[in-house]
Formats: structure tokens, C-alpha cells, sequence
């Protein structure tokens, strides 16, 4: 009870790295969970500075129960302009807590574990989503870190993709995208404009946008799945003619969200689908004559399920930094 353990971001992608499975039915397991109400997950606070508007610092308090019946939270830095000095936008630690008892047991480097399970998320929703046998067309909008992990865990759930092609603002990281995606799934990638990548039969967006920039008479067809995973890029009248699946409907539907802003355009929630989890377990029901977005606002759970699974195998492999007697007090007298 008194050793704390520290998960050094080594470690962290060491154990990613060879996971990809495991981090997939980890986040499956999470959401049907928390569909089950085993789960605690209030809403994250942000915290923002008046000199740097398009910074911020989110915090994600939870609790899951079943077999990892564990308390955490991580604490995550989105810092756009880190990417003009050639850093990664996020950082981010995931601090675990005893159920039992509230003690600390571990702190996490948690920018690889947000990536993964944000990814797996997405890769679990295309599986579901774009339920055809045959091999779908995909496109990438932005071309960064999540962007790169979500291509990797759609090969690993399975997804099978005819090409890709990826849209970014930025020239160099569009390149180096496309590059990975031949590498990854053997098939042809180039880069192409937000027109053409709005035509392909499975859409991601992982953007910084702060607003919606795809416009509302954007053409979209039935079955078209598009993968909302920044949140902000989509018109909200363009979600009016759409399936909605969301991962939790009141955390979606907030922080000017594309659907939040549905929801202030329609005074509603009647746009709403369900709930992936919802969706796994049978309980949603599609329009087949409408495209499909899923917006997932990211639970904090998802975090601390993944990271439950890498602190036991930082453990088991050697690569935890054990702490003793890290608890200075451990009796009241």
C-alpha cells in the first residue's frame, strides 16, 4: 500500500506497441460497461489562458468498476503551436488511485495511452459502422499523431481499406501520412483536397478546428461513415441528415461540440442515434437510407481501463520505477 509506481513513456509505448489487440477489447469492454452504469465519469474540466486561447489543460476524473474497479484521472495538455516547433500537440499523465482505500498507486506518462485508446475508439466504431464485407475507401482529415494511430488500430481491428487518402493543411505532415498508410496496409495513398476526401466511404477527422469548416450541403450517401473524432470540423445542419452515435450524450453535447451546436440550432436531442455502447450491444437501431457520424467526446474511463492493463504489465516486463514508502503516514496514531 505504500509503494507508488511511475510508468515512464518508454514503457508506456514498449507495451502499446504489441497491444493493439488487447487495447481493443479493453475499450469494447469500457464502453458496454459504462453503457451497464458500471462506471463513474463527470464531466472534464478545462482549464484555459487568456494568452493562449487555443491552449488548454483538461482533466478527467473517473471510476470503473468490474476487474479494474479503480479510481483515476488524467491530466492532458493540448498545446497547438507545440507543432511549429516540431513537438507533439499533446501531453499528458494518468494518475491511478485504490478503490479500496482512495491511496495513489501509480502515475502513468499518458500521451501514447490517450492516443490508443481515442484510436481504438475509432476503430471499434468503423468496424461497427461501415459494415459491409468489402474493402472501404478511407480519408484522413489532418494528418497528425491521432491521425497516424488510428490508421494503425484500423488494421488491427481488422478494417479492410481499398486506399487512402489524406487531407492536411500542412504539406510535410500530409506526406508523412500517406507514407505511413501505404506502409500499413499495402495499398494506394496520396494526398488530396477536403472535396475529394468528403467522397470516400470512411471519413476521419482529427483536426485542431476550433469551428465547423464542412459545409452543410455537403453531399454526403447512405452507409457513408464519417468518424467525428475532433468534434468541431462538421456543420450541425449537416448532422440533421445523419445517424448520430455519440460515446455518452451529455459529455458530447457540450463545449460547442458539432452536436452541441445541433442541439442549440434544434432546441433537441432527438438527432441522436444512441451511444456506441448502445450500439454493441444491439440497442441502436440505423437508418440504412443515411450516412453515419460518430462523435465520441472521449470518456476518461477509456484512459484508465488502458492504463489499468499497462501499469500490471509494466509490472510483469520490469518496466515500472517502484517508489516505497511513498505514503508518509500510514496510521492515524
Amino acid at each position: 500500500m505504500t509503494t507508488f509506481s511511475v510508468i515512464p513513456g518508454s514503457a508506456v509505448s514498449g507495451i502499446l506497441a504489441d497491444s493493439h489487440k488487447d487495447v481493443l477489447r479493453i475499450v469494447t469492454q469500457t464502453y458496454m460497461a459504462h453503457e451497464q452504469g458500471n462506471s463513474v465519469n463527470p464531466d472534464s474540466y478545462f482549464l484555459r489562458f487568456p494568452e493562449k486561447p487555443n491552449s488548454r489543460v483538461i482533466a478527467l476524473p473517473c471510476y470503473l468498476g468490474g476487474e479494474v474497479d479503480t479510481i483515476g484521472m488524467k491530466w492532458i495538455a493540448s498545446f497547438p503551436d507545440n507543432i511549429e516547433q516540431g513537438l507533439p500537440r499533446a501531453s499528458a499523465t494518468l494518475l491511478l488511485n485504490d478503490y479500496a482505500t482512495g491511496y495513489p498507486l501509480a502515475c502513468l506518462e499518458a500521451a501514447g495511452i490517450s492516443a490508443a485508446r481515442t484510436a481504438a475508439s475509432a476503430a471499434v466504431a468503423a468496424r461497427e459502422l461501415a459494415s459491409g464485407e468489402g474493402e472501404v475507401s478511407v480519408a484522413v482529415v489532418g494528418a497528425g499523431v491521432i491521425a497516424r494511430t488510428i490508421l494503425d488500430y484500423l488494421k488491427a481491428n481488422g478494417v479492410a481499406v481499398s486506399d487512402v487518402l489524406v487531407h492536411d493543411l500542412d504539406a510535410t505532415s500530409a506526406g508523412h501520412l500517406t507514407r505511413h498508410a501505404a506502409d500499413q496496409f499495402g495499398a494506394p495513398a496520396t494526398t488530396g483536397t477536403l472535396a475529394e476526401a468528403l467522397t470516400r466511404d470512411l471519413v476521419v477527422f482529427a483536426t485542431t478546428a476550433a469551428t465547423p469548416y464542412v459545409p452543410a450541403d455537403t453531399p454526403l450517401r447512405p452507409g457513408q461513415v464519417l468518424l467525428n473524432i475532433s468534434l468541431r470540423d462538421l456543420s450541425p445542419e449537416l448532422l440533421l441528415g445523419c445517424n448520430n452515435i455519440v460515446d455518452d450524450v451529455d459529455h458530447c453535447l457540450k463545449a460547442q461540440t458539432s452536436p452541441h451546436l445541433a442541439e442549440q440550432l434544434t432546441g433537441s436531442r432527438d438527432f441522436i442515434t444512441g451511444t456506441l455502447g448502445a450500439l454493441l450491444e444491439g440497442k441502436a437501431v440505423l437508418d440504412p437510407a443515411k450516412p453515419t457520424v460518430f462523435s465520441p467526446f472521449g470518456l476518461g474511463i477509456l484512459d484508465l481501463a488502458v492504463g489499468h492493463y499497462v501499469l500490471h504489465a509494466a509490472k510483469t516486463r520490469g518496466g515500472a520505477v517502484e517508489i516505497p514508502d511513498f505514503i508518509g503516514e500510514t496510521t492515524r496514531w
